[in-house]
């Protein structure tokens, strides 16, 4: 089986690209992240990792129309490719066997 290896932050860009469908540019996706997650994220850590994501074949992205209130610059908007899709089920499908594999006892939090 193939493995499509993706860390924790990955992820959760990856599933924000897929929460927000057409909508997902660098600062809707920053801000999706910050309100879901309730982390900080930096725009270089999220920049970065856009990048590596796009170079893995997980995302691809297009230039949007550039508009007077960018300076003219066009916003990326960025879509999950195949490989994203199957990254992203693999990784639940890993957490949702660790999930069902917990002993219930383990889960008890009953001090003793």
């Amino acid at each position: 089986m193939k493995t499509y290896p993706l860390g924790e932050f990955e992820e959760i860009v990856l599933l924000t690209v897929g929460v927000l469908y057409d909508e997902a540019y660098g600062v809707s996706i920053k801000d999706a992240i910050e309100e879901r997650a309730h982390r900080k994220v930096s725009v270089g850590a999220l920049q970065s990792a856009l990048k590596r994501m796009e170079k893995k074949g997980y995302l691809k992205s297009r230039n949007g129309e550039a508009n007077a209130q960018r300076g003219g610059k066009p916003k990326r908007f960025y879509t999950i490719t195949a490989f994203g899709k199957r990254a992203l089920q693999q990784s639940k499908e890993i957490r949702t066997e660790l999930w069902e594999a917990i002993p219930q006892i383990a889960l008890d939090f009953t001090y003793r």
